[in-house]
């Protein structure tokens, strides 16, 4: 980069884009509980503030001109937690959906969902067909919620719909390669991930995009997901300006 674009992200202007910003960020959001722990508080309202941060998130990736923001929201091991706490968290996706889902159509946002829909509850599926219909034309961010998603379910699905085609005659075996098999991930038509942050200090990926972020850049960062905010966010970006991605070939420095 040149040393016009190493500008940090934090001295941009909202509106503004940086030579080199990620086409898509993905967020594994960690910490809501720990958040109201230390705080004595229910861990409903870290959940709930959780929420106040997603807004934050999406704001600052629109104006930043991201592409693609996808949130790690319910993953598919959250429901061995406390029934009461899966529906709490239940109440705060329906709220969110009815009361966000307007704003973001106007602001262009376009909404995918994740994740496996069979088995959901009858008032859960309809919400996310609902924010994917009503959202499908928008043409700016493109927000994926990963709701009950696992990234080795997915590919799990995925190559469970190769087979059938195999066994149904309509796909050599020889013809699979990655390009199939992507083809047929709940993410199809979506870069991988050119950068993954992940709050509360955690280093793992814990199931979430297991074969899109084979190349991705991961920051780790301390903060609670409730804490995350616009400086944060672009902090992180900074950090991710400062590496040279080179998808298992050589740095230009070593050629």
């Amino acid at each position: 980069m040149s040393g016009e674009a190493k500008r940090t992200v934090a001295a941009l202007p909202g509106e503004g884009v940086g030579e080199g910003m990620p086409a898509h960020v993905a967020i594994i959001m960690d910490g809501n509980g720990r958040w109201a722990a230390r705080r004595g508080l229910p861990r409903f309202e870290g959940h709930r503030r959780g929420v106040e941060a997603i807004r934050r998130a999406v704001r600052t990736a629109g104006d930043l001109g991201i592409r693609y923001l996808t949130l790690y929201s319910f993953s598919a091991e959250n429901w061995r937690r406390p029934a009461q706490e899966v529906s709490d968290l239940m109440g705060l996706l329906k709220r969110f959906v009815r009361h966000d889902l307007a704003d973001l159509h106007a602001g262009n946002v376009r909404v995918r969902i994740i994740g496996a829909r069979e088995g959901l509850a009858p008032d859960i599926r309809p919400l996310l067909d609902e924010a994917e219909q009503l959202t499908q034309g928008n043409t700016g961010l493109t927000l994926v919620i990963a709701f009950n998603y696992g990234g080795r379910q997915e590919i799990v699905r995925a190559v469970q719909a190769l087979a059938r085609k195999v066994r149904e005659g309509g796909l050599d075996p020889e013809a699979i390669d990655a390009a199939a098999l992507e083809a047929h991930l709940d993410t199809a038509g979506i870069p991988d991930p050119d950068l993954v942050i992940r709050t509360s200090g955690e280093q793992r990926v814990s199931n979430f995009l297991t074969w899109q972020t084979a190349y991705s850049e991961f920051v780790f960062i301390p903060d609670f997901w409730p804490d995350f905010d616009e400086a944060t966010f672009r902090a992180a970006l900074d950090e991710y300006f400062k590496r040279e991605r080179r998808f298992g070939g050589l740095s230009a420095r070593a050629v």
